[in-house]
């Protein structure tokens, strides 16, 4: 695929930007071969709903089941690598005073590419809580019971993500409602802006006169309003703009 064209005022509006907010969601992780959640429900799990695993309820019911899939997702998740557009990212980070970085995403491929400021609104899979005391749990016995136990309480472990009927961690959607409100540029990267509360970031941030740019391959309910869309994969994309920014750099040095 050959670069996009990066329009001039955008790289103008970024250098002379102090605050940048970032939201991505899952065609970022997807170009890095991370399933999309509904996508995840091949082999022995295709004949389950995502959303039948996925919540308080299922847990309640089967924790042995719910404890399986996760390990199962995690096992495709530690094969996935950050690609281009995770390391563009924590490229751009170094250029700005102010970055935030808030994802839906659970893979923390953003913080294995160098992203340092990464809001995780939905949590990490890679870590495992107590299902009572929320605690994180690092080790357990490999021949103990399924799931395994916390050493505290002994109630069952959990994965440290987000599951349907939970609330976002207050924190991380307080922290990623005040970055949309403040930034001069808003980035909204491989997100369906389908997914609420994230899905109203880049109209917050809109609303509040920063600049919205959309970079997905698709259009969605945020392409009109958005300053500027760049249609494409995040891993062309994103590392186009660095490199635009950079070349601008050396012309305002050269001057």
């Amino acid at each position: 695929m050959p670069n996009p064209t990066i329009p001039d005022e955008l790289i103008c509006r970024l250098r002379h930007a102090e605050r940048v907010a970032v939201l991505t969601g899952a065609g970022i992780s997807a170009e890095s071969g991370v399933p999309t959640f509904r996508d995840a429900v091949t082999g022995l799990w295709a004949h389950y709903r995502p959303e039948d695993l996925a919540t308080p309820e299922a847990y309640a019911r089967d924790p042995q089941l719910v404890w399986n899939w996760y390990q199962w997702r995690r096992g495709l998740v530690a094969q996935a690598q950050p690609n281009a557009g995770h390391i563009a990212l924590a490229q751009l980070e170094a250029r700005f005073p102010a970055w935030t970085l808030i994802t839906q995403n659970v893979d923390n491929l953003h913080r294995r590419a160098g992203s340092r400021h990464v809001v995780a609104l939905h949590g990490d899979i890679a870590r495992t809580l107590c299902s009572v005391e929320g605690i994180e749990v690092a080790d357990w016995p490999a021949d103990g019971p399924v799931p395994p136990r916390c050493p505290h309480c002994g109630a069952g472990l959990r994965p440290g993500v987000v599951w349907f009927g939970e609330d976002l961690p207050h924190a991380a959607i307080d922290t990623a409602f005040r970055a949309a409100e403040t930034c001069d540029v808003f980035l909204c990267v491989g997100t369906s802006t389908l997914v609420y509360p994230a899905a109203e970031l880049p109209f917050v941030a809109h609303r509040h006169r920063a600049c919205v740019v959309e970079i997905n391959p698709d259009e969605t309910p945020l392409s009109p309003v958005a300053d500027y869309r760049l249609a494409g994969p995040a891993g062309v994309v994103l590392p186009a703009l660095v490199e635009a920014l950079a070349m601008a750099d050396a012309v305002t040095g050269q001057a």
